[in-house]
């Protein structure tokens, strides 16, 4: 089968994590952090990929956003402090850490531009992530299209699309916060579907047609809510009448839901067969890539890792596509020659 090329899992560099302990206010997610050994111990992450011969990670900066964590006069630092630690673990342990994708001060625009053309071009990263919103800022706020712009024009390297919502956004305006964490297992998910609609309405898929974002869970909901996706917004319109989005949907090139499956899904669905195989029907094959999310899992690094793995491998497909889910899209995207 080949090498398992892992393309969103989460890790803080040393210098990263003491200055993230150093600056979170949200004490739950402090908590959550520190208590996550494979976050921040490397030695201990190396001995549990061993279990698994020829499996990789491309690393990512773990959540939360950076953005998060600081003002503009901040946030620049703390992307370079986590890139120059990702950068570090990738030439340290090429084997295991074929690339990195960079973490960006999306708060400054013009640092974050900065940022990207360093990492890319003196560090070696191979993609960038980005967050669903930039401190409740949609992504396709105008301010954002220079850095979309530079990853599909310039660099042609793809943008990892993390969910970001934390408690304070409650689930009832009657309330003063999400309870019982749903928050985060069932609003991330609407998140991401929530920003890959902005983009898709926003005309930036026209626009950038070598843009390539790849989307933490499998898209969110989109996959699962095809049968709304679809009939629905083919009626753009007929709902609202202080908008003429009649006129936006005569613009489009293509059908709302086509647009959709021009994105790209990674596998951490907690290796639920279902959820993968209703991913794979609406993306396909060449839009799907193998991911873990590890650490964060009730084990602490390897259940994601074997559960998803396992997910991939029963189902019932060919052994080509499941190649290039496990490692042929991500070699290609991101350019890893050494795995192709």
């Amino acid at each position: 089968m080949g090498p398992r090329i892992d393309v969103f899992n989460h890790i803080m560099p040393a210098r990263y994590f003491a200055k993230f302990s150093e600056l979170v206010r949200d004490k739950g997610m402090a908590k959550r952090m520190s208590s996550i050994k494979l976050l921040h111990d490397v030695d201990a992450r190396l001995r549990m990929m061993d279990q698994w011969p020829g499996y990789q990670q491309v690393l990512t900066c773990s959540p939360p956003a950076i953005e998060l964590l600081g003002g503009p006069n901040v946030t620049p630092e703390l992307a370079r402090l986590a890139n120059d630690g990702l950068a570090d673990l990738c030439r340290r342990w090429p084997e295991k850490f074929p690339a990195f994708v960079a973490a960006v001060p999306f708060n400054n625009v013009g640092a974050s531009l900065e940022e990207i053309d360093r990492a890319i071009t003196q560090l070696g990263a191979r993609g960038i992530q980005m967050f669903t919103n930039v401190c409740g800022r949609p992504l396709d706020d105008p301010e954002f299209t220079p850095i979309f712009e530079r990853m599909a024009n310039q660099y042609k390297l793809p943008i990892l699309l993390h969910p970001s919502r934390g408690p304070a956004v409650a689930d009832y305006p009657a309330e003063p916060k999400s309870k019982y964490e749903i928050w985060q297992v069932l609003a991330w998910p609407h998140d991401t579907s929530v920003a890959l609609a902005r983009l898709v309405f926003s005309g930036l898929m026209d626009r950038l047609p070598d843009l390539r974002i790849i989307t933490h869970h499998l898209g969110g909901t989109i996959p699962y809510l095809e049968g709304r996706v679809g009939p629905l917004w083919d009626q753009l319109g007929s709902r609202t009448a202080d908008e003429d989005y009649e006129s936006l949907l005569k613009r489009m090139s293509k059908r709302p839901v086509d647009y959709f499956r021009m994105f790209y899904g990674d596998t951490v669905v907690g290796g639920s067969q279902s959820a993968l195989r209703c991913g794979l029907d609406f993306f396909s094959a060449d839009h799907v890539l193998f991911a873990s999310d590890c650490p964060f899992d009730p084990e602490g690094g390897p259940m994601f890792i074997r559960d998803n793995m396992r997910a991939v491998e029963e189902l019932d497909i060919a052994d080509s596509e499941k190649s290039k889910i496990f490692y042929g899209n991500a070699a290609a995207m991101l350019r890893l020659t050494a795995a192709q």
